[in-house]
């Protein structure tokens, strides 16, 4: 890993996470693919945001690196503080323990079928006592609305149960930051909701700080904050108008709540979104740039060629 990779310049100390030109290459034997190319994001503390973008765009290579599950190729990565480029076993270990908490869709990667809903969560807090190890399982039960399932073991959970009591196991430790990897994607509508007002109670009281990679559009826009990746960056971002998210069993679009903004990478590079190339006639990649009226205009060279043949 290179020096600059490992400096500690240009940190930001009051930020929960930041992401800093992030390269991710998976090598195969004959090939290499790039997950992660030069991807810039910061996300304050005790925000709750949400990430979209298609499958294979990188987000959940993103939300892996910030767990601690994978390491990134180049750039800086900072979460609470701690550089994950610099992190040896053992304070990996720690950061795992300590700093953050998971929340996947896969139950079984959540809970241990041979233990009841309290044992499991219980499960995690390797350092504290038996007696306060039952009066914090006890209190995030209470907590996900699960109190009263304690001694139910996950055969006897639904979807949506054994989804509340892994977000339980997720906030063990009393992370700062709790990730969430599809956490509606095997659930209902109406379970959906309750995990949602779940994970807002958390933002809320706890000051917990909570990634969301996910599909469900509905719970996207019901967050401050939405960033969509494309290609490996961030590509648009969209974030609440005023306090309208109070207010989602009358919204129908994003529209409604939140102003999108398309996001310059550090060498003023951007990404325009394919169905507006589309409608635009882009072909060849290329494109006419004008500067009117302190504005920049994006035309279409293909049409401007139509134009010059017309005449």
């Amino acid at each position: 890993m290179s020096e600059n990779n490992n400096s500690t310049e240009n940190i930001d100390k009051k930020l929960m996470i930041q992401c800093d030109n992030l390269v991710k290459i998976y090598k195969t034997k004959d090939s290499e693919v790039i997950a992660l190319q030069g991807l810039d994001l910061n996300v304050a503390p005790t925000e709750l945001m949400a990430i979209v973008g298609k499958s294979g765009s990188g987000k959940s290579t993103l939300l892996n690196m910030l767990g601690g599950l994978d390491t990134p190729s180049a750039g800086k990565l900072f979460v609470d503080g701690k550089n994950l480029f610099k992190m040896n076993k053992k304070s990996l270990i720690e950061y795992k323990q300590r700093t953050v908490g998971f929340v996947w869709q896969n139950n079984a990667r959540n809970l241990f079928p041979y233990l009841n809903a309290i044992q499991n969560i219980q499960l995690p807090m390797i350092f504290t006592s038996e007696r306060k190890k039952r009066e914090n399982a006890q209190k995030l039960l209470e907590m996900v609305g699960m109190a009263h399932k304690k001694y139910n073991r996950l055969s006897e959970l639904s979807g949506g149960e054994q989804q509340r009591i892994a977000i339980a196991i997720a906030l063990a430790n009393n992370p700062k930051l709790l990730l969430a990897d599809e956490p509606t994607g095997s659930v209902d509508k109406k379970t959906a909701n309750y995990i949602l007002d779940v994970f807002r109670e958390l933002n809320r009281n706890l000051k917990t700080t909570i990634v969301i990679v996910t599909h469900d559009m509905d719970l996207a826009r019901s967050v401050n904050r939405v960033v969509s990746i494309q290609d490996g960056k961030i590509s648009s971002e969209m974030h609440a108008k005023s306090n309208y998210l109070e207010q989602m069993d009358n919204i129908t679009m994003f529209s409604d709540v939140h102003d999108e903004f398309t996001i310059l990478d550090r060498a003023g590079r951007l990404q325009l979104p394919q169905e507006m190339l589309e409608k635009m006639n882009v072909k060849d990649n290329k494109v006419r740039l004008e500067f009117v009226d302190d504005s920049i205009v994006i035309k279409s060279a293909q049409n401007e060629e139509k134009e010059v043949i017309q005449k």
